[in-house]
């Protein structure tokens, strides 16, 4: 399952910088290629981007065979301790229960279409809170994938569903508990006309992402009507993604809350 492996090992390169064997330039060279893993001639993943950048590398299943997609998976979770796949198809969630269960854990979230590998034995870190609002149960899938993202970066996520503006009094109770729960980020997510991330915004006294979806019909033309209203959103402390981007603002989420805890803590 594992990808190649370099001929040299860390502490190899350390040992040699040491010694004066290596310039200090040299030795940045190599370790920053430990950060790569090639899979054959089909993928090369960078395995260490979570220590690096704080995110790790996501594997999207869309468009790669179930083999390439379990390959990498495998590969990302016998470095990395877990891999999360996107966008999944039955062919691709076939192929990776096929993986050894001895020595990986799945977890498939099926409105989400995603995909945890874990190494076994593996735990994820603690690192904060967020909220996760939907507008209709037709964003359900988008706000899942938003909670899976969250979940694998160490967040535990407290989630409400069908709190849109057609029936804005939904919304109030669960965006108390959130704030009572002391999320440090909000997720809106919303298809349609796409208001729901203002008016959360204008709410709460946290940072809300808008990541609207591709639901709705006519001039909505698949989202574009909903990312247009989150841009244009009056509110100022409104960021948003791309449309049915779940992932980006699970993981945009999931830094503020660490950054957030962080500060706390020091």
């Amino acid at each position: 399952m594992r990808g190649k492996k370099l001929d040299l090992s860390v502490e190899d390169v350390l040992r040699k910088l040491r010694a004066g064997d290596l310039s200090i330039e040299e030795a940045k060279r190599k370790l920053a290629a430990f950060n790569i893993r090639q899979i054959s001639d089909l993928a090369r993943l960078d395995t260490c981007r979570a220590n690096r950048i704080g995110v790790p590398e996501v594997v999207l299943a869309d468009g790669k065979s179930p083999e390439t997609v379990a390959r990498a998976a495998a590969t990302m979770a016998e470095e990395s301790g877990y891999a999360l796949v996107t966008r999944v198809t039955k062919g691709h969630l076939r192929r990776l229960q096929a993986l050894p269960s001895r020595d990986f854990k799945l977890d498939y979230n099926e409105r989400a279409r995603t995909v945890v590998v874990r190494r076994r034995g593996h735990v994820f870190s603690k690192v904060g809170k967020v909220g996760v609002v939907a507008a209709g149960t037709a964003d359900v899938p988008v706000a899942e994938e938003v909670a899976v993202a969250a979940e694998v970066m160490g967040c535990k996520v407290i989630k409400a569903y069908d709190v849109g503006i057609a029936g804005i009094h939904r919304l109030f109770e669960p965006l108390g508990k959130m704030m009572d729960e002391g999320v440090s980020a909000v997720v809106a997510v919303a298809g349609m006309e796409g208001a729901l991330p203002s008016v959360v915004a204008s709410l709460v006294d946290v940072p809300v992402i808008g990541v609207p979806t591709s639901i709705g019909y006519g001039v909505g033309v698949k989202g574009l009507g909903a990312l247009m209203t989150m841009l244009q959103t009056c509110s100022p402390k409104l960021a948003v993604v791309n449309i049915d981007n779940g992932f980006g603002a699970g993981v945009f989420a999931a830094l503020i809350a660490r950054r957030s805890r962080a500060g706390k803590v020091g």
